[in-house]
C-alpha cells in the first residue's frame, strides 16, 4: 500500500467517525470531519480541493462549534436552568451512551432534571429545565446534521466537479 492510500485511507476514518461524533457526545465531530476532508485534500496536492473551499468547511467547522454551544446555552437559558442541570444533561448524554438510542434521546432531559433538582428541589421547574436542555440540545444536533450535509456536498462537488 502506497503512503497516499494510507491518507485517504485515514482521511475516512476521521470523515466517519465525525460523522458518528455528530450525535455522540465527547466526540468532536465535525472538527473531525473537517480534518479528514484537509487531509484527502492535501494528500491529493489540494489538486481537487483548493484552498477556497477549505476556507468555506473552515468556516462552517467553526459555525458547528458555535452552533453546538449556542444551542444548548439558550435552550438552557430560556428555562432557566442552573449549572448543576447543564452539568446533568452532559452526564446524561455521556450516561446515556449505554442504553442505545433511547438513552441518548432520555439521558440529557434526564440528567438536567436531576441537576436542576439538586439545585432547587423544585419538580415543576426541574421539569421545564429538563425539557428545554433538551430541546436546545436537539435543536443544536438537527442544525449539526445540516452542517455535515453541507460540508460533504460542498466536498464532494470540488472532488469530482
Amino acid at each position: 500500500m502506497d503512503l497516499q492510500s494510507l491518507y485517504y485511507a485515514l482521511a475516512v476514518v476521521l470523515v466517519v467517525l465525525g460523522v458518528a461524533g455528530t450525535v455522540l457526545p465527547a466526540i468532536p465531530g465535525i472538527p473531525l470531519i473537517f480534518a479528514g476532508m484537509l487531509l484527502a485534500a492535501w494528500a491529493n496536492g489540494f489538486e481537487q480541493v483548493g484552498p477556497w473551499i477549505l476556507l468555506v468547511l473552515g468556516v462552517l467547522t467553526v459555525l458547528s462549534v458555535a452552533i453546538d454551544l449556542l444551542a444548548t446555552a439558550v435552550g438552557a437559558k430560556r428555562v432557566g436552568a442552573s449549572r448543576l442541570a447543564l452539568a446533568g444533561a452532559v452526564a446524561g448524554t455521556v450516561a446515556g451512551l449505554f442504553f442505545g438510542l433511547l438513552g441518548l434521546l432520555a439521558g440529557p432531559f434526564v440528567g438536567a432534571l436531576a441537576g436542576q433538582l439538586l439545585h432547587d428541589r423544585h419538580l415543576g421547574r426541574a421539569t421545564r429545565v429538563g425539557l428545554g436542555t433538551w430541546l436546545g440540545m436537539l435543536v443544536g444536533t438537527v442544525l449539526k446534521i445540516g452542517v455535515v450535509f453541507a460540508m460533504l456536498g460542498i466536498f464532494a462537488a470540488a472532488w469530482f466537479f
